[in-house]
Formats: C-alpha cells, structure tokens, sequence
C-alpha cells in the first residue's frame, strides 16, 4: 500500500525577493511599499499594519515572513530591519475600535494609519491575498497571492509589525497577567480559552466576537454589539 503524499514543509531557507518590487519599478513606480497585517484573528488587543519600503540594492540577511521567524529572530532582526528601511510605519486600531468598525473597516483604518505614518509617499503598495485593504491610501496597490513569503517588503513589514504588536501585548501582560498575553499574544489558544472561562474578559478583549455568546462568562459584563447590529442576540 502506497503512503500518502505530503505537502513539504515550507522552508526557512526560501527567503523573499524583490521580484515583485522590481517589475513595478519596470513599469515605472517608484517608491514601492510593502503591507501585512496582524491581529486580525486575535480575541484581544489590537489590529495592526505594517508598512515599509525598502531600498533597491541592499538587504538584511534573515528576512522571511513573520510567521516562520521565532519570537527571538524576530526581535534580533527589528532594529537592523527598522535602519535599514527607507521607510517604515505600522498602524493600528484598538480592540473597541475592531468591535465598533467590524474587522474588515478595522483594517482598512489600520492600513491607512500606517501609510500616513510613513515619512515618504509611496505610489504603490503591495500585499498578500485577494482582498484590497490599503486603497485609497496608496494611489496603486499590486495584490500578490502568498507576498509575506514572496514580497521582501511584505515580509518585512510582517515582522515589523508583529514585533511591535508583541511588544505591546507584552506591556498588556503585565497589567492582565491572569489572560497569558506575554505568551499567546491575544491569540486563541486552550490557556486562552481557559482564562475567558474563569475570569470572563479583560478591558482589552474584543467583545463582538459571537464565540464568546457561547462559553464566556459575561454576567454584569456590558457588552458591544458588532458594526451594524443594534442588539446583541
């Protein structure tokens, strides 16, 4: 009996090029900027986006997306990363702001926010997937399927913002210790879902999410609905 094929692991050694940032600059842009969220899936803290653009003829070793970095190489990689970029931003919208905007609104606002804190004006952004969640506040915008594992300068603008975004749950940790945000981020998880059980939500949780209607404590806890929902059940 034949064993069943697999799919190979995706490899720390493919690193991203600048193939997509070169065919744009062919067809004459000039300043290309690279775009990643992260957070969208968290159950607390915020949403955020990171934004860089990169230089054309120099690069950091070491760069792939933030997802297959650890913790640690993403924090050895951020300042050389931070320097070496023409320019960076990540923005970001608060918890209160997903549950009141919706995800989708949430991070467009976020994307806007990173683009505004650039100190360059890119004229065209590149992204991973399907969907465009930068315009219009880059006037063009190149959507590239799989561009945080392709996309030097989405790559790196994954680890820029998923390092700050860390940071910042880090400092959340120390105020809400009993959600094990120094660990999991916000992100779900079986010690998550344990600490919602017993403690219900802290100020930081994102209270529009429907899995919570159903295993979270939410007794005397006021409630937001979702964007465009006038009542919660």
């Amino acid at each position: 009996m034949g064993r069943a094929a697999t799919r190979p692991k995706q490899s720390k050694k493919r690193a991203p090029t600048r193939a997509i940032e070169q065919q744009l600059w062919e067809r004459g842009h000039d300043l290309v900027v690279g775009i990643d969220e992260v957070g969208r899936g968290a159950w607390a803290g915020p949403l955020s986006v990171g934004a860089a653009i990169l230089p054309r003829d120099t690069r950091v070793n070491g760069v792939r997306d933030s997802k297959l970095l650890t913790e640690r190489e993403r924090e050895a990689l951020f300042d050389r990363l931070a320097e070496w970029c023409l320019s960076w931003a990540v923005g970001s919208v608060s918890q209160d702001e997903c549950d009141q905007l919706g995800m989708s609104a949430a991070q467009k606002l976020a994307a806007r926010r990173a683009v505004e804190g650039l100190a360059l004006e890119p004229d065209v952004a590149v992204t991973d997937g399907k969907w465009d969640f930068v315009s219009p506040a880059v006037p063009h915008v190149e959507l590239a399927v799989k561009a945080d594992l392709r996309c030097l300068s989405v790559a790196t603008a994954s680890i820029l913002a998923k390092v700050v975004r860390d940071r910042e749950m880090r400092a959340h940790a120390e105020h809400y210790p009993q959600w094990s945000f120094d660990t999991n981020k916000g992100y779900p998880c079986p010690v998550h879902k344990a600490a919602l059980l017993g403690y219900g939500p802290s100020a930081i949780h994102r209270r529009s999410w429907v899995f919570m209607d159903n295993y979270v404590p939410w007794t005397a806890i006021r409630r937001t609905p979702p964007a465009g929902q006038s009542t919660l059940f």
